[in-house]
């Protein structure tokens, strides 16, 4: 499998996401891709309340921890300066790591100075909690401001991602600084299943629509994919992707799609969104 790669750090251009996964279901679900499939990049945050399943699925696992790129998430009740190292501390106990490969500020805080949380971040990556440090669901004009007013060289911008979703604007930002976007959603929480274009271009290469929208963001330069999936055939099928490759139209077919702008995570707290021209 490809990665991208920021600061000579690695990160495997599919993953595994852990969102909704809870108790012994996510264990078994992380497990079950790094002893099955070529998934070397689990993502979990604070917020989803199942960062020991994950640690206990990665100590369980006969990966070792190195060959492993590990995301977590600082949530807004940790924002704060004082409060998010020893967030980030509590998040690597229940890990049962050292460190993560990638810790990111899951969401902009209007009330909380971008600099208060990212300062506190910068010191837990100089304290070799994290070998990367990253921002979720930022608009362009935080990322400017995070990255030019503030400094801070954060390497990841995740934000949600998928075929009916044009997040062009964004991507081109990320790749302009050299940064990775992570696609989180990727395939529109199952709604890719139906979609007639998706599936006419499926049975072209006898693949899903799924693993065909897997297969189009894996092309995309300077982005990544987090597919969460509670069964184990979903996640071989999601890493069952490498044995074929979209031509120029079919990627531009599946990119005409992005013009519903069908947006699924979008909370009151969320920022203004950045809308394609």
């Amino acid at each position: 499998m490809k990665s991208e790669i920021y600061n000579n750090v690695k990160m495997p251009k599919l993953g595994l996401g852990t969102w909704q996964l809870k108790d012994s279901a996510c264990q078994d679900m992380v497990l079950y891709a790094l002893e099955n499939t070529v998934c070397r990049h689990i993502d979990t945050a604070q917020a989803y309340g199942n960062e020991a399943q994950v640690g206990a699925a990665i100590e369980k696992s006969s990966v070792a921890r190195d060959d492993i790129f590990l995301t977590t998430k600082v949530w807004m009740e940790n924002f704060k300066a004082d409060d998010v190292i020893p967030s980030i501390e509590k998040s690597l106990e229940k890990l049962k790591t050292d460190y993560c490969d990638l810790i990111l500020v899951h969401w902009p805080d209007k009330d909380i100075p971008f600099d208060e949380t990212l300062g506190a971040l910068k010191k837990a990556q100089e304290q070799g909690k994290t070998r990367l440090i990253g921002i979720s669901n930022y608009t362009t004009d935080q990322v400017e401001k995070v990255r030019g007013d503030l400094g801070y060289d954060v390497a990841v911008n995740q934000c949600e991602y998928h075929p009916f979703l044009d997040q062009s604007v964004l991507i081109d930002q990320a790749r302009k600084h050299g940064m990775i976007f992570t696609a989180y959603s990727p395939i529109a929480q199952g709604k890719v299943m139906s979609d007639e274009t998706l599936k006419k271009i499926a049975e072209e290469h006898n693949k899903t629509p799924v693993q065909v929208t897997l297969r189009w963001l894996y092309q995309q330069e300077r982005v990544v994919a987090i597919p969460r999936s509670s069964s184990k055939g979903h996640i071989t099928d999601n890493f069952d992707i490498f044995d074929f490759e979209l031509s120029q139209g079919e990627m531009d077919r599946i990119f005409d799609l992005g013009k519903k702008e069908m947006r699924i995570v979008d909370p009151d707290f969320a920022p203004e969104w950045d809308v394609a021209a």
